[in-house]
């Protein structure tokens, strides 16, 4: 059984503190970049800067066996932080950003792992290759420029860790095959006529359209997919005007809408255009009191999707098995979630898995779900994720055959 030593589990603490002083967004955390490479270099981990503001680093086991890779995800949200009375050591620096997501624990726990992993080099049956990946929470995702800059040449399998904000403290929880849906992001554009309220009859109300629009895709959606089907669809913004007696010339809605099945995905995306085309038509017959008055207009766009994140049967099995020998509080038909997550382009590309950490602790009142202004976690979950993470990358490295063959 993998043990850690308390100087490890202080600095892990250390380190997540760190992060979560000096949170940066996406594709910019150079800073963040700058203090992995230091940690690697002191532990004497070859590594390399890819991926704009991301690192790949490799320790070379004691011997010529597979490679297993260990992904943790880099970027912070611009969301200011609340005062909270457990944040007051470590409260973020940056104003308006914020590690709200657990990333600053996720790259303190592989560093952890580096760390173990690199002490023990000569104990290791094969290799181990250290990700450390920028944005992943802005469409298209970092694993994209860290997959075309070669983090997963020469990889058997991978995983990663995730903190949630609402999971019982140090469960660890995961399932075989789809576990996460794919997301788009969609922005629809809608122009009509401006003119004054004193003349509807001259004007065609781009606001009323986007109305129409909001309340009537539900419905759409639902007459096309199969009722067994597991999806949302919601709407995050809605712009229009900028004068009270004026009808506007545009209206701007945009949202996103996830789906375990990228089929079905692509169903949601064919009903939006589906639904507009339909409304264009229909306000510009009922509005439009002239045939030489323009008809109105729309464009959709609508980001490529990141796909779901299924993770691999046969890894998941074996991982479940040797997890529970080490764990007290492992769930391993753990309920899939709406969210979604760019890992998921590293399992299209190779086996491994992706696993969820509890970081809540209602008795210090740790609770806030995951982007929250008040988000935090209890940083005991920090040695569990750690040692899941050494746990799994030795095993694998020791039997690769009992996670890829079943």
């Amino acid at each position: 059984m993998i043990e850690l030593d308390d100087s490890l589990v202080s600095g892990v603490k250390n380190l997540r503190r760190w992060f979560h002083q000096h949170p940066e967004p996406s594709f910019e955390e150079r800073k963040t970049q700058d203090r992995i490479v230091e940690v690697l270099n002191g532990l004497g981990i070859e590594n390399r800067r890819a991926g704009e503001t991301g690192v790949i680093a490799d320790i070379r086991g004691n011997g010529t066996g597979r490679t297993i890779a260990l992904r943790s995800d880099m970027d912070a949200l611009r969301i200011q932080e609340a005062e909270t009375e457990l944040n007051g050591e470590y409260r973020s620096q940056n104003a308006g950003v914020m590690h709200a997501c657990g990333h600053d624990g996720h790259m303190a726990m592989l560093l952890g792992a580096a760390r173990w992993l690199q002490e023990h080099w000569d104990k290791l049956a094969g290799n181990v290759r250290l990700i450390f990946q920028p944005a992943e929470e802005v469409p298209p995702g970092g694993a994209v420029s860290m997959i075309a800059d070669g983090c997963l040449d020469g990889v058997d399998a991978i995983i990663a860790a995730h903190i949630f904000g609402n999971m019982p403290l140090s469960r660890i929880g995961f399932r075989p095959g789809p576990f996460m849906a794919s997301s788009r992001t969609f922005k629809v554009s809608i122009k009509g006529k401006p003119g004054h309220h004193m003349c509807p009859q001259e004007n065609i109300d781009p606001i009323q359209i986007a109305a129409r629009f909001i309340s009537t895709i539900q419905t759409d959606i639902r007459q096309r997919l199969n009722p067994n089907a597991r999806y949302v669809l919601g709407f995050g913004e809605v712009h229009s005007g900028m004068q009270h007696n004026q009808t506007p010339a545009e209206a701007e809605v945009v949202g996103t809408f996830r789906a375990y099945d990228l089929r079905d995905s692509e169903t949601i995306a064919g009903a939006i255009k589906s639904n507009l085309d339909g409304l264009m038509l229909s306000f510009g017959s009922s509005l439009t009191p002239h045939p030489s008055s323009p008809v109105p207009s729309y464009t959709l766009d609508a980001e490529p999707a990141y796909p779901p994140l299924v993770n691999n049967p046969a890894f998941t099995k074996r991982a479940s098995e040797v997890l529970k020998r080490s764990f007290p509080d492992v769930d391993d038909d753990m309920e899939p979630n709406l969210g979604a997550e760019d890992f998921a382009c590293y399992l299209d590309k190779v086996p491994g898995m992706f696993l969820f950490l509890g970081g809540a602790n209602p008795e210090r009142g740790i609770t806030a779900m995951n982007h929250s202004d008040r988000f935090d976690m209890d940083e005991a979950v920090l040695a569990t994720g750690t040692k899941a993470l050494v746990t799994l990358a030795t095993d694998f490295l020791r039997d690769p055959a009992s996670y890829l063959s079943r």
